[in-house]
């Protein structure tokens, strides 16, 4: 989905854009908020994303911030249009995480560090299905399959070969070991996983359990960046139970990074991987055979 089309992404560059002309002129959101006579918080959710800027509002901001070119202020009105539609996933009603997979959809690269299942992305339609059913409690069929179906659009974004995502994964051991479905769902899966690490842009690592303590037994992060870094600043994503959280200050995104850095200095090589993973999959397909003999561990 090309950037004009992602409405999330387009309020976030818009709102670095208002922040710039702000500061450029040396106010305070607070001074901002006080003379347009709105609250300081509006200001602030305008500038960060989380609220959409109407023509209205920008054409005010623009006209406090001495903005006088047209073209400047036909491009950001523009932009508030645009940040107003819907994107793809809104189709499938409200599903969570929208404003994660607004970011995800259009993002370049993302580092994720997953303790507990396969990334949504790398996940097998029946993996991806238990996983829903399994972590929802009661939920509805029409949920579980519209959560199931927004999950498997997401993935698009790693088969796009005009833009496909540069992805590095790394999985803590007990992923390949925690049996999510059946033997046969897990043995299906790690194949799959297999098969899309050997593609040039994804990469995968399997933090072995002799690693021990690691910084990510905090839990699972993900780092999105993106291609125009200039607008769009890196964020680092905290999937929680109810609410996700959103880590945008430069320094906490460093923070994260060398986190990550550490976390796959420690995991094996991505061909390392690959082998333990042939060799999980093996005792999946045993269990499989012999369902009695055991749970594939």
């Amino acid at each position: 989905m090309a950037a004009h089309s992602n409405p999330t992404v387009r309020r976030r560059r818009l709102g670095a854009e208002l922040r710039r002309l702000r500061l450029a002129r040396g106010l305070k959101s607070t001074e901002v908020a006080e003379r347009l006579m709105v609250s300081q918080p509006k200001i602030s959710h305008l500038e960060n994303g989380r609220r959409t800027a109407s023509p209205s509002d920008v054409r005010d901001l623009c006209a406090l911030y001495g903005v006088t070119d047209p073209q400047v202020i036909d491009s950001l009105v523009l932009m508030a249009e645009e940040s107003g539609q819907p994107g793809w996933w809104h189709a499938y009603g409200d599903v969570p995480q929208s404003v994660y997979i607004a970011l995800e959809t259009e993002a370049a690269s993302l580092h994720t560090y997953e303790p507990m299942t396969i990334p949504a992305l790398l996940q097998t339609p029946a993996y991806a299905c238990a996983v829903i059913e399994e972590t929802i409690p009661l939920p509805a069929t029409e949920e579980a399959g519209a959560r199931l179906k927004v999950r498997l659009r997401r993935q698009h974004r790693i088969y796009d070969l005009a833009r496909p995502l540069r992805l590095w994964v790394v999985l803590d051991e007990s992923v390949l070991h925690r049996v999510v479905g059946s033997a046969d769902v897990m043995r299906e899966q790690l194949e799959h996983l297999n098969a899309l690490a050997a593609e040039p842009h994804l990469t995968v690592q399997v933090l072995p359990y002799e690693a021990g303590a690691h910084p990510g037994l905090s839990g699972q992060f993900s780092i999105l960046r993106f291609a125009d870094s200039s607008s769009t600043a890196p964020v680092v994503y905290l999937e929680r139970f109810t609410s996700d959280l959103y880590v945008e200050k430069p320094s906490d995104v460093r923070h994260y990074s060398v986190l990550y850095d550490h976390l796959q200095a420690q995991a094996l090589s991505p061909d390392s991987s690959r082998d333990i993973i042939t060799d999980v999959t093996k005792r999946y397909i045993d269990a499989a055979n012999h369902p009695e003999g055991g749970n594939g561990r």
